[in-house]
């Protein structure tokens, strides 16, 4: 049955903060279905979102910590235990960014069942998936305070600003969820162009080497990747004690929420012709 063209959907700011609050039972049960649904039938269950961020850490720490010899700090003080801390944070930070937007191009097209449903509130599935990749943050980040405290200590103080820090990414990852998600229903191809430009991403942010280690005249270039300055600002707050400069967060909070009122308003703008082409 077509869904009755007199319904509308709001693509304002305030319509997207109502929606996420009147169906946050919803979307909490959604995200814990997704998370669950995720490991049912393996042998570890659940297990694996501890597993996974660690035997990935080991990896890079070996790849890059002992075959290339990479370190972000010089002299004796420079160690393995301290390049395997800092790249985990940008791995923790590049996951939840990659996790929503990977997931995002097929979204709408894996639920056809709900887009079928005139009163199911389409525009809480991206933040279900954001909602499932904070579960697994939290449980990386639980991963590395465990490694912190073997290896080093109690973080420093500057580890409780990590929410605000996070916060930026959570609204660009939402936003092109939301522009990801529509497009998806339209141009099948938007799968195969996410996946290159998110290991583009991982490659030309500073997640497995320091951004001092890149020539000077190409710098300027990588703070155009929306994961830079985040990252960055991540190792500062988790391990270096350092606060943010509160105009370069600022910056990044206002960016990342223009994004994420754009990728709504697209969501709501488009999503009325999502049963006709499914």
């Amino acid at each position: 049955m077509p869904r009755p063209m007199s319904q509308s959907h709001p693509a304002t700011p305030a319509a997207l903060i109502e929606s996420a609050w009147r169906h946050r039972g919803l979307l909490a049960a959604l995200a814990r279905r997704d998370v669950l649904g995720r490991y049912r039938g393996s042998v570890l269950g659940l297990a694996w979102s501890l597993a996974t961020p660690v035997l990935m850490l080991l990896v890079y720490t070996f790849v890059f910590g002992v075959v290339f010899q990479a370190r972000w700090s010089a002299g004796a003080a420079a160690s393995q235990a301290e390049f395997a801390l800092v790249l985990f944070v940008g791995m923790m930070v590049f996951g939840l960014f990659s996790e929503v937007l990977l997931r995002a191009p097929t979204l709408i097209v894996g639920n056809v069942n709900y887009v079928k449903k005139v009163v199911f509130p389409l525009e809480i599935l991206p933040p279900m998936v954001l909602s499932a990749a904070l579960f697994h943050l939290a449980v990386s980040l639980a991963v590395w305070l465990a490694a912190h405290l073997a290896l080093v200590g109690l973080p420093p103080p500057t580890a409780l600003l990590l929410p605000l820090v996070v916060l930026p990414v959570m609204l660009l990852a939402l936003g092109l969820g939301w522009l990801v998600a529509a497009l998806g229903v339209y141009l099948r191809d938007v799968g195969q162009v996410i996946t290159v430009l998110v290991t583009a991403l991982l490659f030309l942010a500073p997640v497995f080497y320091p951004l001092k280690a890149v020539p000077e005249v190409a710098r300027a270039w990588f703070y155009l990747n929306p994961l830079t300055l985040p990252i960055e600002m991540a190792r500062d707050v988790l391990y270096w004690g350092k606060v943010p400069h509160p105009g370069l967060w600022v910056l990044t909070l206002l960016a990342g929420g223009a994004v994420a009122c754009a990728g709504f308003a697209w969501f709501q703008k488009t999503r009325k012709g999502f049963a006709d082409v499914l």
